[in-house]
C-alpha cells in the first residue's frame, strides 16, 4: 500500500480546502501518510491528542461502546471531514481493512487558517495626506482605546520606541515573523501583499498620521500577512509583542468559560457567535448560533447589533480573539470563549 501524500485529495478535505495554495502547499509539505493495520485503532474514545485525522486509504468504523454506528469509506463525502473531530473523542475508530490516514496537528492548522483569514488587510478611514492631526490624539480617539485602563496606556507610551524609515524601506515583510506593533507619527506608509497571479505584491492600503498597522501577526501568533514600505521620510512609535499582547490586546478581550458564556446568553439575551468556516460550522456547531468567517468579519461587522453582546468561539481561541479585537474597535462588545467549541456541553451542540 503506497504511502505517498496525494496533495489534490488534501486539498479536498475540510477546512483545508479553505486555505490559499500556498498555505495549504506549506501544510502539504509539513504532513506524512500513516498506514493502520486491519482490526487496529485509529484512536480511541476518551482519547484527547488533539489532531485532525484524515481517512486516505480504506475504510474505517466508528465505535461506540463495541457498537459500530457508522463505516467510513475513502473517497466517499463523509471521508473528507476529519474523523469524529471532538475532544476528548466521543467514539473510537477502528481499521475495517487496512488503512492510511494522516493526522495534523490541530494548533497548527488552525493558526493557519488564522493566518489565511486575517490576510485581507483591510484599513478604515484610510487618508490620502497627513490632516495634521496629532499622532497620539487620533490613536487615542479610537473606539478600542476607550476600553483600555489609563494605566496600560500611560505604560504603552513609556515602553514605545521611535524608530525612523527612508522611502522605500521597508518596515515589515509578508511571512516574518510578527514582532512589532506599529503607529505612524510622522510620514505615509503603503501596504502590500504579494500572491500567486502578483508577485510583486498587489496594493491595498496607504497609511498615514495616527493609523497603526501589524496587531493581527501578534494576536494570531502567526507570520505577516502583508508588507508596509515607506513612501515618504518617516517617523514611528512602536511597541514590542509581550507589551503589546499585555497592555493592549489582552485588557480588550473577555475570556470566558463554558458555563459563563452560556449564563450571558440565557441571562443577558448575548449570542453565540461562530467564526470558523462554514464547512466547520455545518459540522458541528453550539445550538443557536450564528456564523460569520473570520475572513468576511470586516466586511459584514456592520450587520451585527451594536446592542447585543456576542461570545465568539472557533476551535482554539486563536480566531475568536482575533475577531473580538476587530469588534472591539467598532465598540461591540465581545467574549472570547476559552478552549473552543469542544469546551461545550455535548447536549448543547448540533452534529451532522
Amino acid at each position: 500500500m503506497s504511502l505517498e501524500i496525494d496533495p489534490k485529495q488534501i486539498r479536498s478535505f475540510s477546512p483545508i480546502n479553505s486555505l490559499n495554495p500556498e498555505n495549504a502547499q506549506d501544510l502539504i509539505n509539513k504532513i506524512k501518510a500513516t498506514p493502520i493495520a486491519i482490526g487496529h485503532y485509529i484512536f480511541k474514545k476518551g482519547d484527547a491528542d488533539k489532531t485532525h485525522i484524515y481517512l486516505l486509504k480504506g475504510i474505517i468504523e466508528l465505535v461506540e461502546d463495541k457498537k459500530v454506528i457508522k463505516v467510513i469509506k475513502a473517497g466517499s463525502p463523509e471521508s473528507l471531514e476529519p474523523l469524529a473531530h471532538a475532544f476528548p473523542r466521543r467514539v473510537s475508530a477502528r481499521a475495517k481493512t487496512q488503512v492510511v490516514v494522516t493526522k495534523i496537528n490541530s494548533d497548527m492548522l488552525d493558526i493557519m487558517l488564522t493566518w489565511d483569514q486575517t490576510g485581507n488587510y483591510s484599513v478604515e478611514g484610510v487618508e490620502d495626506e497627513d490632516d495634521g492631526t496629532d499622532w497620539m490624539t487620533r490613536i487615542l480617539q479610537t473606539r478600542a482605546f476607550h476600553r483600555i485602563p489609563p494605566a496600560n496606556i500611560q505604560a504603552m507610551f513609556m515602553r514605545m520606541e521611535s524608530v525612523s524609515f527612508k522611502p522605500g524601506e521597508k518596515i515589515i515583510e509578508q511571512d516574518a515573523e510578527g514582532d512589532y506593533f506599529y503607529i505612524i507619527k510622522e510620514g505615509r506608509c503603503l501596504v502590500t501583499r504579494a500572491t500567486p497571479a502578483n508577485p510583486n505584491g498587489v496594493k491595498l492600503a496607504t497609511l498615514s498620521v495616527g493609523d497603526s498597522f501589524g496587531e493581527e501577526a501578534l494576536i494570531s501568533d502567526s507570520k505577516r500577512n502583508a508588507t508596509v514600505t515607506m513612501l515618504t521620510d518617516g517617523h514611528l512609535m512602536r511597541l514590542g509583542k509581550e507589551d503589546f499582547n499585555t497592555l493592549l490586546n489582552e485588557p480588550l478581550l473577555n475570556w470566558v468559560s463554558y458555563d459563563e458564556g452560556k449564563k450571558l446568553v440565557e441571562e443577558e439575551g448575548a449570542i453565540w457567535f461562530d467564526v470558523r468556516l462554514p464547512a466547520e460550522h455545518k459540522a458541528k456547531f453550539i445550538k443557536g448560533s450564528i456564523n460569520i468567517p473570520l475572513i468576511f468579519l470586516r466586511m459584514k461587522a456592520n450587520s451585527l447589533d451594536p446592542q447585543k453582546k456576542y461570545v465568539i468561539y472557533c476551535d482554539t481561541g486563536r480566531r475568536s480573539s482575533a475577531a473580538s479585537f476587530l469588534l472591539n474597535e467598532r465598540d461591540i462588545e465581545t467574549y472570547v470563549l476559552r478552549d473552543g467549541v469542544d469546551t461545550a456541553e455535548p447536549a448543547d451542540l448540533e452534529i451532522s
